[in-house]
């Protein structure tokens, strides 16, 4: 894997099939399909396949829409995605063959100059895969989400209207830069949804749009920042709204007259303080649905991001799994082990983890308890391949520990020195660790093993280890009791000049 290549923690993805009955079900796909199916009959269209007035009239009601004020305006945008994903085709009009006999080419630009019809594309929503009807979906929502940074049309209109050039600057509207915006906010939810503990778990708006807006080295957000991340917040619930029929996010919009009581008060919303309870649904709550989650992760692939799922490994060999499951949060690296262990016999698998865990390098004890938490999974029937490593120094403690959890008999006892060396190898696969909790439990098992072992540290600077003084050096740092943390360095100390010597 490339060091400058962008990677991402693994996610968990519904199977293709699931996911492809969720693309069917989001509205405005299921709007198209249904458009396409009554276009059987041949529909009239204008300049792009726009639907003519009485088309859309029929169009609306066909859908069920025509009581609805935004009944129009829904049956364009399914119309659209229609034309756009080739679930219907227009056919042209020969010139001299428009409408009535008259020029295609000198025709009103709300007359027909062609007819649509159903595509082929719409045959595979029936009767393809799932995967071509993702592929269906996964094109109609590039289109929607073109059309989530779009400007206003109502400023361009106005614009043009005057009979003004479009100025883009005028509108305070940058491609680029909505673009950027809106990938970033759907890569910080594609994040919360690998790292967090509640797939379902919505995220408010405000907090979200604070999280592309305010540096992380600013305590104190200015008035000028806060009206910012207002100003992107409302901007991100336009586009959240369009986006939401195609399925990508489930959203839950900012309240109207919430809107219309901060235009009257003149107020932003605040980021610098957290929102009461029965506000926070007010602001807005979002969250990738499961297809939205296949969808970022299909578009981060793409632009060349390492953006793994649970399973992907589940056919390589157990030293790709133990190098990537370190990286891996706790859940998903049970989950991807479970995966892994399934494509194979206990006995089989266990001789492989085993195999794999082994090395002196800088890795290896992550390796080591990566292949500890894996084959804590392991069904009894493992128990030959740890037997067989009893008396291996890389392996033999977490094979005893392993035998010892399960209450299997004929344990031999190990050696001092294998003891400590277990201990340093333990140690050693969390140093790396920040996190504040692990960093507690760690210093806490400093704490306990210089009580328990007289003389602990006399005796750990020897042990034939290449991480022993990277972990006395840490214990030193870590240690509680001032006495303790100082003969923790001066073993640190001998067991540095042990190694150069």
């Amino acid at each position: 894997m490339s060091a400058d290549r962008p990677t991402m923690p693994p996610v968990r993805l519904h199977s293709e099939a699931e996911l492809a009955r969720a693309a069917l079900s989001a509205p405005l796909l299921a709007r198209a399909a249904q458009l396409a199916r009554w276009a059987e009959s041949g529909v009239p269209v204008s300049v792009g396949g726009e639907l003519v007035e009485k088309s859309l009239v029929a169009a609306t009601e066909h859908l069920g829409l025509a009581d609805d004020e935004d009944g129009p305006a829904y049956t364009t945008e399914a119309w659209q995605l229609a034309v756009d994903t080739g679930l219907v085709e227009i056919t042209e009009h020969e010139e001299g063959d428009g409408a009535d006999g008259v020029d295609a080419a000198n025709l009103p630009d709300d007359a027909a100059v062609g007819t649509a019809t159903p595509g082929e594309e719409l045959g595979l929503l029936t009767s393809g895969s799932p995967q071509d009807v993702l592929d269906i979906w996964l094109g109609g929502m590039e289109t929607v989400l073109a059309d989530a940074v779009a400007p206003d049309l109502s400023d361009i209109a106005e614009q043009l209207a005057e009979g003004d050039e479009l100025d883009l600057d005028a509108l305070d509207w940058n491609p680029e830069e909505e673009a950027e915006l809106l990938d970033g906010i759907l890569g910080n939810l594609y994040l919360l949804s690998a790292l967090g503990e509640l797939p379902d778990q919505d995220v408010p708006l405000p907090a979200l749009a604070a999280s592309m807006i305010i540096p992380d080295d600013m305590d104190e957000p200015t008035d000028e920042v806060l009206e910012e991340v207002s100003d992107a917040m409302m901007r991100l619930d336009d586009q959240f709204r369009v986006l939401e029929p195609i399925g990508l996010v489930a959203y839950r919009p900012v309240d109207e007259a919430l809107i219309e009581e901060l235009d009257e008060d003149g107020e932003t919303v605040s980021a610098a303080e957290p929102l009461a309870d029965e506000d926070v649904a007010r602001y807005g709550l979002v969250r990738l649905t499961p297809l939205g989650v296949w969808a970022v992760r299909a578009r981060m692939l793409d632009a060349g991001v390492d953006a793994p799922a649970v399973g992907d490994l589940a056919d390589q060999g157990a030293e790709v799994l133990l190098t990537a499951l370190p990286d891996y949060p706790e859940a998903m690296a049970q989950a991807e082990s479970e995966q892994w262990l399934a494509a194979r016999t206990p006995l089989d698998a266990a001789r492989e983890l085993l195999a794999a865990a082994r090395g002196d390098d800088e890795r290896g004890p992550l390796r080591r308890l990566a292949a500890q938490q894996t084959l804590s999974l392991i069904a009894p029937e493992a128990e030959p391949a740890l037997r067989e490593v009893l008396d291996d120094r890389h392996l033999g403690g977490l094979a005893r520990v392993w035998l010892a959890e399960r209450g299997l008999p004929d344990i031999p006892e190990p050696s001092q020195d294998l003891v400590f060396w277990l201990t340093v190898d333990t140690i050693a696969a969390q140093l790396g660790d920040t996190d504040d909790e692990a960093t507690a439990e760690l210093t806490e098992l400093v704490r306990g093993l210089s009580v328990q072992h007289s003389g602990f540290f006399d005796a750990v600077w020897r042990v034939d280890h290449p991480a022993t003084a990277d972990v006395l050096e840490a214990m030193g740092r870590l240690h509680p009791d001032k006495k303790a943390a100082k003969e923790a360095r001066k073993a640190a100390f001998k067991a540095r000049s042990r190694q150069a010597g």
